[in-house]
């Protein structure tokens, strides 16, 4: 029990010795840059995160992006005959760009096709002239056990765009007196489909095995239109007019000179998304970066402040050296203050960054987005403040040592 109340007599006095030379307002000034360089570190981190959801269409990890692209149709083309098909050539060269993953190729019927649904209570009945288009099940977003063709009990499953729903719901429909359908009833509804072609005329039941965000068109399996075109068309592959490419980012600016170095156009707005995304994660970039800019400047003004106080205690830490601490004893004293400090900063950066997520959070869930999660954040923060420590505690004990090896 001696032995211990020894050790922190000796700590105690070996503090009181050393923090005379301690500057407060150096330390403040360490502490402050440094709250502000982790607050704006983590604080931009957590935003990423919480405003990464409301870009987001899929919920994975690694977020993936379709685009669907076409030639532009140009007055000379349509009168000239020229075409607008992508050649093998082309399409090579795409996918050899950095921001393409993969590349999938749209087909389409070669032949006349009708399409019949019965809709209303009374029986009536819809017939129109339709189209099928079919691309690998992978860039498909509707996932179905029925999505195969089977030759020998043909029956068409079809993917079919959402808003071709709402065209009929909120058009079509109020316009002609018709019932509103929703999603399950529609694919409850019986279809027949009649192919013509090759001097046939046959009909098909068919039936909607799902509805589709990312692709605007009515969709069928690969296998069915490889068949239903050997049978009713011609039979022979064409180049295909649309591509759908899975890219890294829709918004990279590479991707979009290219696109518009070729005259390649994009469906949708999923440019106009992506730009948006590419600009909020280079806007979260450069504040992080700035962040750890000043968690750094803050490490060396620490370290700066520290090699003062060590400057100024040369003649008292040598004189203590010989009487026969430690350098671990004296360099001890001082880790301990960084650390006490390094810590402080670190819990009170994290509060700040709360009460901040709290005040825009009302602002995100306006938009639909229950925000982010914030272990990321406090990984980044500890990690930061961890390596600050270090390099600390590394730099401290290397001086003590120079000190302690003069003085042998």
């Amino acid at each position: 029990m001696s032995k211990k109340n020894n050790d922190n007599t000796s700590k105690s006095l070996l503090w009181k010795l050393l923090r005379k030379h301690i500057s407060a307002s150096q330390l403040v000034g360490f502490s402050l840059a440094s709250l502000i360089g982790l607050t704006i570190v983590i604080l931009a981190v957590q935003f990423h995160q919480d405003v990464k959801p409301v870009f987001d269409d899929e919920e994975s990890f690694i977020r993936k992006d379709y685009l669907i692209v076409t030639r532009k149709v140009s007055t000379a083309k349509t009168f000239l005959g020229g075409s607008n098909e992508f050649k093998p050539q082309a399409i090579a060269e795409i996918e050899a760009q950095p921001w393409c993953r993969k590349v999938g190729k749209f087909s389409s019927n070669d032949y006349s096709l009708y399409a019949t649904m019965s809709v209303g209570s009374m029986g009536q009945s819809m017939e129109t002239m339709m189209f099928f288009e079919a691309i690998p099940t992978e860039f498909i977003d509707v996932t179905d056990r029925d999505w195969k063709f089977d030759p020998e009990h043909p029956e068409v499953p079809v993917i079919m765009s959402r808003d071709y729903l709402s065209l009929y719901n909120f058009g079509f429909a109020a316009s002609q007196g018709l019932p509103q359908v929703s999603e399950g009833i529609v694919s409850s509804v019986p279809l027949l489909f009649t192919f013509r072609g090759n001097g046939r005329s046959e009909t098909l039941k068919g039936r909607i095995v799902g509805f589709s965000n990312r692709l605007n068109t009515i969709v069928v399996p690969e296998e069915f239109m490889k068949w239903s075109n050997e049978r009713y068309g011609s039979g022979v592959e064409r180049d295909p007019s649309r591509l759908i490419i899975e890219v890294n980012s829709p918004g990279d600016v590479k991707m979009q000179r290219f696109l518009d170095d070729h005259g390649y156009q994009v469906a949708g707005d999923k440019l106009q998304q992506g730009k948006a995304h590419y600009f909020l994660n280079l806007v979260v970039t450069i504040v992080i970066i700035v962040g750890i800019i000043i968690s750094l400047l803050s490490f060396f003004v620490l370290m700066l402040s520290i090699f003062l106080l060590l400057q100024k205690n040369t003649k008292k830490l040598q004189d203590l050296l010989l009487l026969g601490y430690s350098p671990a004893q004296v360099s001890k004293t001082y880790i301990n203050m960084v650390a006490a400090i390094n810590a402080a900063v670190l819990v009170v950066a994290v509060i700040i960054m709360l009460v901040s997520r709290a005040s825009y959070m009302s602002m995100l869930k306006s938009l639909g987005t229950d925000g982010g999660n914030i272990i990321i954040a406090l990984i980044v923060a500890v990690i930061i403040m961890a390596l600050i420590t270090a390099g600390n505690i590394i730099a401290i004990k290397r001086k003590i040592n120079s000190l302690w090896i003069h003085s042998s």
